[in-house]
């Protein structure tokens, strides 16, 4: 930690940066023994193949979780789950209240709700374009697109300069729903003086620009003219615009709408509640869609990324109530492939092409889907526009972020800092630097609890998910002779023709039956003694058949 006693203005990420995802950003002012914090989005990742049961990751707030009496405020850029995922989890530990406009309050507020946290919080909505006064803190809200309604990037004032945080953004000339980016508030601020810009770095490998939501409402409306039979759209629910565009491309086309998955629902409440999706049908049940014919009827799912609970992996399994799709049919995949979701989403359309429906994704019928992250040219004029002196690139992998460094430098901006998670980076006074690394893990929700990510649930899961299990028995009388057993249970270990399980079993229970024999009366008279003989025998039998370690569970029980 530096040691001075004059204020600095620091940018810590614990969240978000050497991976896009799970954002968790802090601004922190005053000397170091005496900084006030803010904090800037509280987001989730998601589980995946090496976390088996857990669905939802969370960061680790433990640095500022002991400076939680210094927290301003949280302030919220946009409602993507990897923005405030983490809000309801998490604000017990940190106790600040929150901002954000109304579209994103609302969702806020039906997360509380169901944590039963929603009478503790406080939230107090800041209009569009709207300032707050936290400290020494001024945040005034600056209206970008992305694929959210109401995405903002953040002006954050300081005596010692100010900060342009982008979260999200694209630059969208038709965006559908909400204002354009306000590049009038952006020049200005850059005329003003930006002393650092911290970055969206997802797309800094694409060349061009990543296309606006009104030409995809051309592709759409086109191919859903087209189109027999029963038609499902799939997209991300929070995509507002997109959801605008498949609603209006069904009904231009006289097909009602039916929102199938309980996200979907919720957000098509959220842009209600900012008057948004105005002017369209009532939307018809789940139920009552499978009384109209087929080709009147489209419905709008969620489980574009092959979410197996989610509504369209339901379809495609053919255990949804009320939903069947089949031959004829037609699903439309208005998203595209998060990296790490390739094996569920090709399991998930392998499943609706074996039913007969024939499938639309983006690789195949381009336009139906743009990113709503900047790509090289965007993020060039967003350099030109701002003109900060440090680059902080965020939002990205390792190698997104110093894609992004390298590309800053080449716009001519003076310094570029490149930090992971964890990373202290001092943006004033003098030149930007590391200057110190805290803590900044991960958090598991597994089960609906809060646990560490090397907690020894979720290691025992791993190992047992490897090497199979093999739970051994044994009753011995009072003098601990056998009086049944040992008996050699197995979960997840092979066996074949040559080699029966039955019978590698029964190998097993006589190397553990021979260990027994081997223990003094005295020692089998001692229950951890048994145990443990038990244990090591069984161990060295299966690595020696089938070169795994498996988890071994031993019972011994007294007559």
């Amino acid at each position: 930690m530096t040691k001075t006693n004059q204020d600095e203005l620091v940018f810590l990420p614990l969240g978000g940066s050497n991976e896009i995802g799970m954002n968790f950003n802090l601004y922190g002012f005053g000397p170091p023994h005496a900084r006030k914090w803010i904090v800037v989005d509280l987001g989730v990742t998601f589980g995946d193949q090496t976390t088996p049961g857990v669905e939802i990751i969370l960061p680790d707030p433990a640095f500022i979780e002991e400076h939680a009496d210094d927290i301003l405020g949280i302030v919220l850029t946009h409602a993507h789950e990897d923005h405030i995922g983490a809000v309801a989890w998490l604000w017990p530990r940190l106790k600040a209240p929150l901002y954000a406009t109304p579209f994103t309050a609302f969702l806020l507020r039906e997360k509380l709700r169901e944590a039963d946290l929603l009478d503790a919080v406080s939230i107090t909505e800041v209009p569009l374009g709207g300032s707050v006064e936290l400290g020494p803190f001024e945040v005034t809200l600056l209206t970008l697109t992305h694929s959210i309604p109401e995405p903002n990037g953040l002006a954050i004032k300081t005596p010692l300069g100010t900060v342009l945080h982008t979260g999200d953004w694209k630059i969208d000339p038709d965006p559908l729903t909400g204002a354009p980016t306000d590049e009038d508030a952006i020049r200005r601020l850059g005329d003003e003086g930006v002393l650092a810009m911290v970055c969206d770095s997802t797309n800094v490998f694409v060349d061009g620009e990543a296309g606006s939501e009104g030409m995809v409402r051309e592709t759409l409306n086109g191919l859903i003219g087209q189109l027999k039979g029963k038609v499902a759209a799939a997209c991300f629910a929070s995509n507002v615009a997109r959801m605008d565009t498949i609603i209006r491309a069904a009904e231009a086309n006289g097909r009602r709408v039916c929102l199938v998955g309980r996200s979907m629902i919720r957000m098509a409440a959220a842009a209600r509640s900012v008057g948004l999706l105005q002017g369209i049908a009532p939307f018809v049940s789940d139920a009552e869609a499978g009384y109209f014919p087929a080709d009147k009827v489209l419905y709008l799912c969620t489980g574009s990324q092959g979410e197996p609970r989610a509504a369209l992996s339901r379809v495609a399994d053919g255990s949804h109530a009320h939903v069947n799709l089949g031959q004829g049919d037609s699903c439309v995949f208005s998203s595209r492939v998060i990296p790490g979701n390739e094996v569920p989403i090709r399991n998930l359309q392998n499943k609706l092409a074996d039913r007969g429906v024939r499938l639309y994704t983006e690789r195949d019928h381009p336009g139906i889907h743009v990113s709503g992250h900047p790509c090289r040219d965007e993020l060039k004029r967003m350099y030109q526009w701002a003109r900060p002196q440090i680059a902080v690139p965020t939002h990205g992998e390792r190698r997104h972020l110093l894609e992004h460094a390298a590309l800053a430098k080449d716009l001519q901006v003076p310094q570029a800092v490149a930090p992971r998670n964890g990373d202290m980076v001092r943006l004033a006074p003098g030149m930007a630097a590391i200057i110190d690394e805290v803590p900044a893990g991960r958090l598991y929700v597994d089960a609906g609890m809060v646990t560490p990510e090397n907690g020894e649930a979720l290691r025992e899961r791993r190992h047992v998910a490897f090497n199979g299990m093999l739970a051994v028995a044994v009753a011995l009388d009072a003098k601990g002779r056998i009086v049944s057993g040992p008996q050699v249970r197995a979960i997840g270990l092979p066996g074949d023709e040559e080699d029966d399980l039955d019978d590698l079993l029964d190998d097993l229970a006589d190397e553990a039956e021979a260990a027994l024999k081997k223990l003094s009366s005295e020692q089998r008279s001692d229950d951890d003694e048994v145990e443990t003989a038990l244990s090591r025998a069984v161990k060295k039998a299966a690595y020696r058949i089938w070169e795994r370690r498996p988890v071994v569970e031993t019972t011994v029980l007294r007559i």
